[in-house]
Order: C-alpha cells, then sequence, then structure tokens
C-alpha cells in the first residue's frame, strides 16, 4: 500500500525537522524527567501527576512520529521550476474579489505547513485548488460553502 505523501517547500520540511528536534531533545526528557518525580510520589493507583505525566508522554510520543512520518514521505516541490507570475506551492499571492475593492494575500504551503492565522493556506483548500496554475491577471472562480466568488489575481511572489 503507497504511503501518502506530503507536498512541501524544502523550508517547511526544515521546520518540521526543527520541530521534531524539539520534540526529541526537550519536551520528551521533561515528560520522562515527571514521569520520574510522580513515581517518587508512591501509589500510582492514585498519582494523578503521574497520569498527566503519562498523557503528556503519550501526546509527546504521538506528535514525533507525525512529524517523522511527514518528512520520511516529504515531497519537495521547487517553486523557482514554476513561471515568476504563476501561482504555485511556495508563492504568495494577492488577489481581489471582483467588484469590490477587498484584497487578501495568501501564502500557499503543503498541508503541513498550512497556519489560515498567519495567511498560509494549504494547496489541498479549495481556494489554493483555484488558484494554483493561474496567473496576474486571471480570474478565477472560487467555491466556498458560503457560495461561489471571483477574484482576479494582481501579484504572485516567491515566499521567502
Amino acid at each position: 500500500m503507497a504511503e501518502k505523501t506530503y507536498v512541501m517547500t524544502l523550508a517547511e520540511k526544515k521546520q518540521l525537522e526543527a520541530e521534531l528536534e524539539e520534540y526529541k531533545l526537550v519536551h520528551r526528557p521533561e515528560v520522562v524527567e515527571r514521569i520520574k518525580i510522580a513515581r517518587s510520589y508512591g501509589d500510582l493507583s492514585e498519582n494523578s501527576e503521574y497520569e498527566a505525566a503519562k498523557d503528556e508522554q503519550a501526546f509527546v510520543e504521538g506528535q514525533i512520529q507525525i512529524l517523522e512520518t511527514k518528512i520520511r514521505y516529504a515531497e519537495i516541490v521547487d517553486s523557482d521550476a514554476v513561471a515568476n507570475d504563476e501561482v504555485a506551492i511556495g508563492k504568495t499571492v494577492v488577489v481581489q474579489e471582483v467588484g469590490t475593492s477587498d484584497k487578501d494575500t495568501y501564502h500557499i504551503v503543503g498541508a503541513a505547513g498550512a497556519d489560515i492565522f498567519s495567511g498560509k493556506i494549504s494547496n489541498e483548500s479549495p481556494i489554493a485548488q483555484a488558484l494554483i496554475g493561474k496567473k496576474v491577471g486571471d480570474k478565477v472562480a472560487i467555491e466556498s460553502p458560503a457560495g461561489s466568488y471571483s477574484v482576479e489575481i494582481l501579484s504572485v511572489e516567491k515566499t521567502s
């Protein structure tokens, strides 16, 4: 069975590697130390500190496993291989909704790097899927749960 690949830029992969290192070198040892301290309190059956530390250990180990999988199956895309004015992963696009003065800026990233609060949208999102492959000046229809709307691509730049 083929594993899922995680499309991302090289910068996103490096960010995941740094996060993995932090979990392994910082969070994991902290949790192990908390478990050791909680064990010293005696009876584990009624030791809430021990239970909380074990729960946190399970979370940390789960995060490590998720990050290792994303890194192992990373598919790096090179936004330099795409035309300068074409929307792709690793690029920042400014769009304006047709008929309004509303402008939005999106950084197109792989799903692993998505963070809507900082304007980073996944290449798998409806907005990114509609924009990828289009060029400056193109008008694009975007389907959303609230309905369809059109935007014009004003600019495309490589995300630094």
